[in-house]
């Protein structure tokens, strides 16, 4: 929402000489920023929820393709068939978080919290995974064709019948932590 600022008429006469325009851009640079997150969006396409909180909160098959969810949080949420393809989820934390069969492909999770997440059936195609926490997460049957994991922590991960970065590798039964 856009709202215009109405600033006093002040005589020159009155205004110091110098610095009186630099101050007046940083101001309106100030107030005309980069519009903020609206956490009370609707779940939808390239919504930005920037820093917003959706702990425990159920989104189960929402379309947030293309959306900004740096630094969200979607803590212990229901998330299962939800599409981000695309997403910005830089940070985000989905922390015990419960996303059966969800659509991360293409999306941007650098340093991501996955930490005992439920992500079974889950597509990971061409995301970035770089430096996430997958720290006991539930990977079984997941697709991981592409994604980038350099630096990513699979600590305890189950990714039993998960198909592999390669596209073709499928993990062995017993693939805890790695892929075997």
């Amino acid at each position: 929402m856009h709202v215009p600022i109405r600033l006093p008429a002040i005589p020159p006469s009155r205004l110091p000489q110098h610095g009186v325009r630099a101050a007046f851009a940083a101001l309106l640079i100030l107030v005309a920023g980069p519009a903020l997150a609206d956490c009370t969006d609707a779940a939808q396409p390239k919504v930005n929820w920037r820093r917003c909180s959706f702990e425990g909160q159920t989104l189960t098959g929402v379309d947030l393709s293309g959306a900004m969810l740096r630094d969200a949080t979607f803590q212990r949420a229901t998330l299962g068939q939800a599409v981000l393809t695309g997403a910005d989820g830089y940070r985000a934390k989905f922390l015990s978080a419960t996303a059966p069969g969800a659509v991360f492909d293409g999306a941007r999770l650098i340093e991501a919290d996955f930490t005992r997440a439920d992500l079974a059936g889950a597509s990971f195609r061409d995301a970035d995974l770089r430096n996430a926490k997958l720290v006991g997460t539930t990977l079984t049957k997941a697709d991981l064709t592409g994604a980038r994991l350099s630096g990513t922590d699979l600590r305890n991960a189950d990714l039993a019948g998960a198909r592999w970065t390669d596209g073709t590798h499928i993990c062995a039964e017993g693939s805890i932590g790695q892929c075997n």
